[in-house]
Parts: C-alpha cells; sequence; structure tokens
C-alpha cells in the first residue's frame, strides 16, 4: 500500500450484515463507536442493512417484502387528505 495517501483513520474493520448475522473484515476509514471481538481480536464494528450475502442479486433468493400492507397503511394514514381536497374542490366549483 502506498504510503502517504489514506487517512489517518484508515484501520481494519467489521462490516456485520445485521439481517443474516454475516461478518467480514476489510478496511474502512468510516467512523464508528461500536467494536466486536472477530477471530480472537477486537476490531470497530460497522452495521449494514444489506450486504452481497443477503441481497437477492448475488443470493439469487427474492425476499417477500408486504407492499400491500404498506400501501394500505399508507392509504389509512392519508386518507383525511381526500376528504379536505374533496371540499376544497367543491367550494372553488361553487356548490
Amino acid at each position: 500500500m502506498k504510503k502517504g495517501i489514506h487517512p489517518e483513520s484508515y484501520r481494519k474493520v467489521v462490516f456485520k450484515d445485521i439481517s443474516t448475522d454475516y461478518a467480514f473484515i476489510t478496511q474502512s476509514c468510516a467512523p464508528t463507536s461500536d467494536t466486536i471481538e472477530f477471530e480472537g481480536s477486537e476490531y470497530p464494528l460497522i452495521k449494514v442493512e444489506i450486504s452481497a450475502n443477503s441481497h437477492p442479486f448475488y443470493t439469487g433468493k427474492m425476499k417477500f417484502v408486504d407492499t400491500a400492507g404498506r400501501i394500505d397503511k399508507f392509504n389509512k394514514k392519508f386518507a383525511k387528505f381526500d376528504q379536505f381536497k374533496a371540499k376544497d374542490t367543491e367550494e372553488e366549483s361553487g356548490e
């Protein structure tokens, strides 16, 4: 590795995929206050939601996402705004 081109905080860290508990060690200068013991040594820990171990493109498996439930939840949450919009439209049209 070439000297003097990396930040001072460039060190070995553990990235942990929180959805699959898969962890791997690499080098990074990303800030973190968490630590973890990995392969007999203690390293800074960076938690990630998706890695190559859990991403559908790399695993070939799709994760089920409840989009229908999300849409229903959204519609219920914002249904009251449709009432206001309908009332404003009626007032503008003179009814």
